[in-house]
């Protein structure tokens, strides 16, 4: 054991080992020129501030987005080194981050996802912006800026929200049926993701209430309640989100709640005087040129385009819904909405079909 302890104690005093590491390995070379001489940087009295904006930077699904971040020092003074900057998202269930973009001077690598889609925008002097085309479901959340400049390192972060709307969602087979993966996977089919919690609790701001506990992206369930009410939390409880906090991933079984942004094509309904099997509707949207709608698609429309219409149609999934933006007599209640029929066997219908421009 005392040898052990030496061998640790003198690996530790060698300096051979990492200290640390934030998305980039740093050479102990700090001068950038090259000589092979290690060189002590002494604090000089400038603090490196980086900035960001304060509110939301709204965007939604298939636009470009630039997030804003600008650094400068106090007081001010020129930096002789090259600068280093690393764009990452932050997770919404706080696991490790996401790394987007990394540069130094105009050489810059974007990682996963982003590749292709990201750039650095440095029009101006210290200027950091991140720019993010063909925005996607997923990109919605929080991203952090972070500048380097030799040994010192500040950050800020960006909060990147896409303009959507959240719907609940529960399969076929009935309520309560999905784990949180399926629920991953059933969104997905229906043309969104997962919502997040701030989606949820937008989409309540809005009127959202719904009694049924749906899972979100960070793994949590939870669900929207307006009107208080026995079966709902109990009458007593105040309006809000109520939770079940995390659930097992894979054990426990809810509904989910799906979010879906602006679209990039048409949603538009077909029918035929004796109505449509849901095969038949397949058939029929692609005749003319189009696939069948999702249930993100509708929602989407009904959201964002006032689509409306009081007659019945097949999604994708098999269920029959309609939209409907200005209530009135013989269409539902008397609240805006996406009303639905569930999962019909038998039956026909119109059908609501989607094209993208």
């Amino acid at each position: 054991l005392p040898l052990l302890l030496e061998a640790t104690l003198l690996r530790l005093g060698s300096g051979s080992h990492h200290p640390f590491y934030n998305g980039f390995y740093y050479n102990h070379i700090m001068n950038d020129k090259g000589s092979g001489q290690e060189k002590v940087v002494y604090f000089n009295g400038a603090r490196l501030v980086v900035e960001t904006p304060k509110d939301p930077v709204y965007s939604s699904s298939g636009t470009n987005v630039t997030l804003p971040c600008q650094y400068h020092y106090e007081p001010d003074r020129e930096s002789k080194r090259k600068i280093r900057i690393k764009w990452s998202k932050l997770r919404d269930d706080y696991t490790k981050e996401q790394d987007v973009l990394v540069a130094i001077g105009k050489t810059y690598v974007a990682f996963g996802d982003f590749q292709g889609r990201a750039h650095l925008h440095q029009a101006g002097r210290r200027e950091a912006s991140l720019v993010v085309s063909d925005v996607r479901l997923q990109d919605d959340g929080k991203y952090r800026c972070e500048v380097i400049d030799g040994l010192e390192d500040e950050s800020n972060v960006v909060d990147l929200r896409l303009q959507g709307v959240v719907f609940p969602y529960q399969p076929p087979r009935g309520q309560y049926r999905l784990n949180f993966h399926e629920a991953e996977r059933a969104c997905q089919e229906q043309g969104a993701i997962l919502a997040t919690f701030n989606q949820l609790f937008q989409a309540w701001s809005e009127g959202l209430d719904w009694c049924n506990a749906g899972w979100l992206a960070d793994g949590t369930v939870q669900y929207p309640i307006r009107l208080p009410r026995k079966p709902c939390g109990g009458v007593h409880l105040a309006p809000g989100i109520r939770s079940y906090g995390p659930r097992h991933r894979h054990l426990h079984r809810f509904d989910a709640f799906c979010f879906s942004s602006a679209l990039r094509g048409e949603v538009f309904y077909l029918d035929r005087l004796a109505g449509m099997t849901l095969e038949e509707a397949k058939q029929s949207c692609q005749d003319a040129g189009a696939e069948i709608a999702r249930v993100g698609h509708l929602y989407s429309a009904w959201k964002f385009l006032g689509l409306d219409r009081c007659d019945a149609g097949w999604l994708a999934d098999g269920s029959v819904r309609y939209p409907i933006a200005k209530p009135r007599a013989n269409c539902g209640p008397e609240e805006p909405g996406v009303r639905s029929f569930g999962f019909p066997s038998k039956g026909r219908f119109g059908v609501f079909c989607y094209k993208e421009r």
